[in-house]
C-alpha cells in the first residue's frame, strides 16, 4: 500500500508542474526564414469509411492546421469527393473499394503515417491494416478502429513498428488489455502494462489525458475540458499527432505537444461555445490560436 502511495505521489509531482505549457513550448523547433513545405514533412492518413467521411475530415483539417507540409489521405471512393471540398489542402487518394479500406498503401514517400477514424471494421479492413503495418518503416498513430482491429486480432501487435503512438479512449483501452477496469487507477496501471509490453507510447484520452511511454514514464496533461467528450474529438487529436510526427518530432514529444495542443484548443472552443454547444470542429478551427499561445510563451526563443 506504502508503494502504490508513493508511487501515485511521484507521478502528481511530476505531471502536475506549473510551467507544463513552458515545458511544451520548449520542445517546438522553429520555422526557418527560407523554409518551404517539402522541409515539413509529407504525412499519409488512412481514414473513413463509407459513412464516415467526417472522421478523416477532422483529423485532415486538424493535420493541416498543425504545422505539416504536405498530406495524402486514403479513403475509399464514396468519400473522394466530399474530402476533396472538405479539405482542399489534402491530396486524396482513393482506394479499390468504393466503401472501406481494403488495399495498402506504399509508404516510403511518406514521413508518417496514421490509421484509424472511421476505418471500420470489416474483414476486408482487417486484412489490409495487417498489410499495411507490415511495410510502415516510418512513425505511426493508431486510433479509433484500427486499435478496435488490433484487440480482436492481438496478432497484430507483433506488426506495430516500436514507438508507435496509441491514442485510446477508456472503452478501447479495456478492449486492448482485455480487461475491464474498475477504477482509474486499475485503468492506469493497465496501460502503462500495455506500453512496456508492446513498446508503444499509450496515450490515454481521459480527463486528464495521460502519456504513457514504453520505459514508464508518465505525463498528466493540463489543458482540455468536458466539452470535448464530443464525436470527434479524438480524430483531431489523431491529427496533429500526425502532423508533428511529419514533421519529424519524436514520438514521445509529438504525442505530448499533440495532447497539450489539442486541449487548449478545447479550452479556447469552450470559451467560445461554451462546453455544452462546442464540437469537434469547433476544436479544429481554432487550433492556429493555440498554436500561437504556445509559441508567444516569453521563455520560448527561436534558435538558430
Amino acid at each position: 500500500m506504502i508503494k502504490v502511495r508513493v508511487k501515485i505521489l511521484i507521478r502528481f509531482v511530476k505531471n502536475f508542474s506549473m510551467d507544463y505549457m513552458d515545458q511544451i513550448a520548449q520542445l517546438l523547433k522553429p520555422r526557418p526564414e527560407d523554409a518551404f513545405k517539402n522541409i515539413f514533412g509529407h504525412a499519409l492518413l488512412i481514414a473513413g469509411q463509407k459513412g464516415m467521411a467526417g472522421a478523416g475530415i477532422l483529423a485532415a483539417k486538424a493535420c493541416m492546421k498543425s504545422g505539416c507540409g504536405l498530406l495524402s489521405v486514403r479513403v475509399p471512393e464514396c468519400n473522394r469527393v466530399i474530402m476533396q471540398i472538405s479539405v482542399p489542402e489534402a491530396m486524396v487518394l482513393t482506394d479499390n473499394s468504393d466503401e472501406c479500406f481494403t488495399t495498402p498503401v506504399n509508404t516510403e514517400k511518406y514521413q508518417a503515417v496514421g490509421i484509424g477514424p472511421g476505418l471500420g471494421q470489416s474483414s476486408n479492413t482487417k486484412n489490409a491494416l495487417e498489410m499495411q503495418l507490415e511495410q510502415i518503416r516510418v512513425p505511426l498513430v493508431l486510433d479509433a478502429d484500427a486499435l478496435n482491429i488490433i484487440s480482436t486480432n492481438p496478432q497484430l501487435w507483433e506488426h506495430v513498428p516500436y514507438g508507435t503512438i496509441i491514442t485510446p479512449h477508456a472503452g478501447e483501452l479495456d478492449r486492448l488489455t482485455g480487461i475491464k477496469a474498475c477504477n482509474f487507477e486499475q485503468r492506469l496501471d493497465n496501460a502503462e502494462t500495455l506500453a512496456a509490453e508492446h513498446s508503444v507510447i499509450v496515450v490515454m484520452k481521459g480527463a486528464p489525458t495521460r502519456i504513457i511511454t514504453p520505459s514508464g514514464n508518465c505525463f498528466a496533461n493540463t489543458t482540455g475540458n468536458q466539452g470535448m467528450a464530443t464525436a470527434g474529438s479524438g480524430d483531431v487529436l489523431t491529427g496533429v499527432i500526425l502532423s508533428l510526427l511529419a514533421q519529424g518530432y519524436d514520438n514521445e514529444s509529438a504525442a505530448r505537444i499533440g495532447v497539450f495542443v489539442h486541449g487548449l484548443s478545447g479550452d479556447i472552443a469552450a470559451r467560445r461555445k461554451g462546453m455544452t454547444g462546442m464540437t469537434s470542429c469547433d476544436i479544429a478551427e481554432v487550433l492556429p490560436e493555440a498554436w500561437m499561445q504556445i509559441t508567444q510563451q516569453k521563455s520560448f526563443q527561436i534558435r538558430p
